[in-house]
């Protein structure tokens, strides 16, 4: 089966690229330099050590959901191409998951954890069930939002 990951649009990030850091302090921003564990949410890619990288909070579900969510995210500052594959990022393998699936009238209707290496499996698993709309990945262990999957 074939699946889709979304990284977010950089559009609503680039009126932050450049700001003071009082500026983005005032935006509820925070400019950090990038370790090895920043994965920016655009690109899908990890920022390199020592480049800076925004931590903010994202709504990855608005709307009337009850499943309604927000959270951190890193952006690397400067991001402007949004990743789009259909295969999962080598930069994923290293991390472990939490996949959320979700209907159409965003309700979650499954969700389970793995490791990056058998995401694959996961994502087929979840989207042999029809009613599945989307998946939603996050970060296990932190549980920031990763990016959206949907049906290739």
């Amino acid at each position: 089966m074939s699946f889709r990951l979304a990284g977010l649009s950089a559009e609503p990030f680039r009126p932050l690229y450049g700001l003071s850091d009082a500026e983005l302090e005032a935006r509820g921003v925070r400019r950090l330099i990038a370790d090895d564990s920043a994965p920016c949410r655009v690109t899908l890619e990890n920022v390199r050590a020592g480049e800076p990288v925004l931590l903010l909070t994202f709504d990855h579900l608005e709307g009337p959901s009850l499943y309604r969510g927000s959270g951190p995210i890193f952006v690397g500052e400067g991001a402007v191409e949004t990743c789009v594959t259909d295969r999962i990022p080598d930069n994923f393998r290293a991390r472990i998951y939490s996949a959320r699936a979700y209907d159409s009238d965003d309700t979650m209707i499954d969700a389970d954890v793995a490791p990056g290496t058998e995401l694959e499996g996961l994502i087929e698993r979840m989207f042999a069930d029809p009613a599945v709309a989307y998946i939603h990945l996050h970060h296990a262990k932190r549980g920031c939002f990763s990016c959206r999957v949907d049906r290739g």
